[in-house]
Order: structure tokens, then C-alpha cells, then sequence
């Protein structure tokens, strides 16, 4: 357990660890079109494989730095990832391609997933249950800060500079996070703790996760969720932008939707400690799926419906995913705290398999209208419940 007085610094100091792959996700959402345009991207639908395909990257970044981090320590190989992020971004700047931008932004998410992924890791080290979901509400609370303020400043940095400049921006902002996480991060796997490598590392691993029915589940509705999640992600910009032609407005909205999930969240941090995690999951997945299923209902065969309306049932959405995020996070991890880098590894991965076609899919559909993206959200809260349900039901027949 961390010491009291150092709290604060060690949850600002991990939300910095994740938010370095949420910067590198929306602050150039303002700019898709732009650089989409210079890389010689003909299907402006195609832009959304600049957001979609750094989250493959975090995926199967995951299987490699979560295994290690379990043998070596986790403070090395966020160094590593850090590395890697580095050498990723120059790609980035340097391309003329849509290939070449995909491959730098999977290489991104590649090198981002190693402070991402391991911050999970080390928070399980210090912490456990409820108390494990409480620090990770406020972690994604302090996250949450970054999305908020992601796109204004990828906006500023566009107007000012160029797009090329958000991602040396990055950089600076990747040395800064790395400085401090050397000075002030001690490491939280003791030598004792640790586990030999071996190439059959990951098997062994894989093969102790899948004793943990609940970790499975509890892992499989988080990448339904943040499949449909990433759909909002990737196709933000073609439905504010262009559909309602809200240019300069954007990195606003996107501000304000990202500080309703950071409200519902923050306030998750103190309702865990009451409720519980699982009966929270239980609440959320309802009200996730009754608000776009009222969406389907009132707008079925119409237009989008007036700006003001659709923000207000955007808002219902992220009050719901704020109580989902950190509790399916803790509680699929909650089981398997002696294999936290592996556990962490394998489920942040199994979550991305499930994710990235979700988003992908969907977003093909986002064209002339936002009804595809809530029939998304309605298809994933369902599909989850369903799995929810169901997981609950065999666990009490047991």
C-alpha cells in the first residue's frame, strides 16, 4: 500500500501514465481532415483509421509489455513504451502515405500501451478491491482532463503551427511525463514478486486467467463498451464537423462530453465505496441501454435532430460509461492480483479484440446521419447486459 501522504501525487502521476495515449488519440482530431487531405486520403471515412488503428496498437502492445513488466519490473519497460512512442511519432510526421500514417499509429499505440497498461498494473500492486475502483475512478478523473482539453489544443496548435507540430508537442509532453515518473515513482513489483521470464510465459498466464470465469466476463463486456465508445471517438469529427458543420465549435463540445464522464465518474469514486462495483455495472448498463433506445425511437427515420437534443443524449451516454469504465476495469482484475502485469496484458488485450471492429464496423455506416452510431450504443449495452445477466445467473446456479 502506497503511503497516504503521497496519494495525490501517485494518482496524478498514473493518470498521466494512461492520458499520454488519450493525447495522442484526440488532439488531432481536429486536424483529420487536414492531414487525410496531405496523405492523399480519397474516402474521408478513411480518416477514421487514424483514431481506430492506435487502439490496435494499445492492444497488442499489451501482450508484450504486461508479461515483461511481471519479470523485470515495471518501471523499465514504461521506458521502453516511451521509446517507442518517440520513434512512432517521427514516423507519423514524416508520412505521405495512408499506409505509412496507419503503420505510425499503430506503432503509437504500440508504445503507449507500456505506461498505459502497466499503470493498471501498478495500481493493483498498491491497491485491492473497492478501494482498487475508488483510485481508479479518481486516476480517470485526473485522465479525463486530457480528452477535455485534447482537441482545443490540437485546434490552437493547427492554427498557430501545423499539424505536424501536435505530434512534436506530444513529444515534449511524453519527456516531461518520463522525467517526473523517474524522479518521483518508486517501484511497486519487489524483487520478490516477481516472476522468472520464460517463452511460456504468456501461456501460463492465459491458462491461470481462464480459471477466473469472472475476470473473463467482466473483460468481455469492457471491450463491447469501449468498442461502441471508440465508435464515438472515431467518427466525433465527420458528425460535428460535417454533418452539423460545427467547425470551430468542436474541440468544445468535445470538451464538454468529456467533462460529463468525468463528472459521473468522480462521483462513481465515492458511490463504490457504497454499492459495490458489480451492482453500479448492473445500473449503468441499463441506463446506458434505455437513453439510445429512446434515441432509435423518437428519431427512427429522421435527420439528426437538433444540436442541442443530440448533446443532451450524448451526455446520458457518458454519465452511464463513467460508471463503467473503472468498475469493469477493477473488477475483471480484482481476481488475479498475482499475475497483475500478465492479467492486465491479456485482458486489456482480449478487450481490444472485441473493441476495434465494434468501432471499426460501425463507423462504416456514419455517413449522412448519427442514428448509426446510437444503434451502436443500443447493440453494445444490450449485448452486455445480456452477458451480464447471464454470468450472474450460472454464478448463483452454481
Amino acid at each position: 500500500m502506497i503511503k497516504s501522504k503521497s496519494s495525490f501525487e501517485f494518482i496524478a502521476l498514473m493518470a498521466s501514465l494512461m492520458a499520454m495515449a488519450a493525447l495522442a488519440i484526440d488532439a488531432i482530431l481536429p486536424a483529420m481532415s487536414i492531414i487525410g487531405s496531405v496523405i492523399g486520403v480519397e474516402n474521408p471515412r478513411d480518416n477514421q483509421l487514424l483514431i481506430t488503428m492506435i487502439f490496435l496498437g494499445l492492444g497488442f502492445g499489451q501482450l508484450l509489455f504486461g508479461p515483461l513488466s511481471d519479470s523485470f519490473g515495471r518501471k523499465p519497460l514504461v521506458y521502453f513504451g516511451f521509446l517507442i512512442f518517440i520513434a512512432a511519432s517521427f514516423v507519423c510526421v514524416c508520412s505521405t502515405s495512408l499506409e505509412m500514417m496507419i503503420f505510425g499509429r499503430i506503432l503509437q499505440g504500440l508504445g503507449l500501451s507500456a505506461p498505459r497498461t502497466i499503470s493498471y498494473s501498478m495500481i493493483r500492486d498498491s491497491f485491492q478491491g473497492n478501494e482498487m475502483a475508488r483510485v481508479m475512478s479518481f486516476v480517470t478523473v485526473v485522465f479525463i482532463i486530457v480528452p477535455t482539453l485534447a482537441p482545443a489544443f490540437g485546434m490552437y496548435v493547427l492554427e498557430v503551427y501545423s499539424w505536424k507540430a501536435i505530434f512534436y508537442f506530444q513529444l515534449v509532453f511524453c519527456v516531461l511525463i518520463a522525467l517526473w515518473f523517474s524522479n518521483r515513482q518508486e517501484e511497486t513489483l519487489t524483487e520478490e514478486n516477481r516472476i522468472p521470464f520464460t517463452r511460456r510465459l504468456f501461456v501460463s498466464g492465459f491458462i491461470e486467467l481462464l480459471k477466473y470465469k469472472s475476470s473473463l466476463v467482466y473483460t468481455t463486456i469492457s471491450g463491447i463498451i469501449m468498442g461502441s465508445f471508440m465508435l464515438y471517438l472515431s467518427s466525433s469529427q465527420q458528425i460535428f464537423q460535417v454533418q452539423y458543420g460545427l467547425v470551430d465549435e468542436f474541440p468544445y463540445i468535445f470538451a464538454g462530453l468529456a467533462i460529463s464522464f468525468g463528472a459521473s465518474t468522480f462521483l462513481n469514486g465515492r458511490l463504490v465505496m457504497k454499492y459495490g462495483m458489480e451492482q453500479l455495472i448492473k445500473i449503468s448498463l441499463i441506463g446506458y441501454i434505455l437513453s439510445s433506445m429512446v434515441y432509435l425511437i423518437v428519431f427512427y427515420n429522421q435527420g439528426n435532430p437538433s444540436i442541442e437534443v443530440f448533446l443532451t443524449f450524448l451526455v446520458l451516454q457518458f454519465v452511464s460509461l463513467g460508471f463503467l469504465f473503472g468498475n469493469l476495469k477493477s473488477i475483471s482484475l480484482q481476481p488475479i492480483g498475482h499475475i497483475a502485469g500478465i492479467g492486465a496484458a491479456i485482458t486489456g488485450f482480449i478487450s481490444t479484440l472485441f473493441a476495434v471492429p465494434i468501432g471499426g464496423f460501425i463507423g462504416t455506416f456514419i455517413s449522412v446521419s448519427a442514428y448509426p452510431m446510437f444503434v451502436g450504443f443500443f447493440l453494445c449495452g444490450l449485448f452486455s447486459l445480456l452477458l451480464y445477466i447471464g454470468f450472474k445467473r450460472s454464478r448463483f446456479s452454481v
